[in-house]
């Protein structure tokens, strides 16, 4: 008797992908978005089957995902932005309120949600995650097109 492995991949059979975007922090989430669109792309997914909605900050964006889902045909979405720490206790209830709600999402849509969301004591911290050592947004879109994968392996 063998074990059955059941993997996903980034090149999903078909996808069609939402980003929800923060404006707060735009400066780094933009990169994040360009970085998100260009994997999608280099994945297999057309402009056509992707679509960006952006929002004010990150606390908005699980109402923002979910709206999403509720009004459009999609197979997963990417949520980014960023919550950099400052002097009072503001940054760990974003980061709470955020990471609960992303996760909420999941589990009650089934959707797959990448969580694209940067939680740094810093700007600087928050640039490097966007810069040429990577990007943080392109490996949300690659974790939401391998969950999308898995999803239509299991359900075949």
């Amino acid at each position: 008797m063998s074990i059955n492995y059941i993997e996903g991949n980034t090149k999903p059979l078909s996808a069609k992908v939402g980003i929800v975007v923060s404006r707060w922090n735009s400066s780094i989430t933009e990169r994040m978005l360009n970085g998100a669109i260009k994997a999608l792309n280099g994945n297999g997914i057309s402009d056509e089957d992707i679509v960006v909605a952006r929002c004010p900050g990150s606390f908005e964006l699980p109402l923002a995902v979910k709206s999403l889902l509720e009004s459009r045909d999609l197979d997963g979405v990417i949520a980014l932005g960023v919550v950099i720490r400052g002097g009072t206790p503001h940054f760990e209830y974003v980061c709470d309120a955020v990471t609960t709600g992303i996760t909420n999402l999941n589990l009650n849509t089934g959707k797959p949600i990448a969580f694209g969301v940067l939680t740094t004591d810093d700007t600087k911290q928050a640039l490097e995650r966007v810069g040429d050592k990577g990007n943080k947004g392109a490996e949300a879109a690659l974790a939401v097109l391998e969950m999308i994968s898995l999803q239509q392996e299991l359900n075949k």
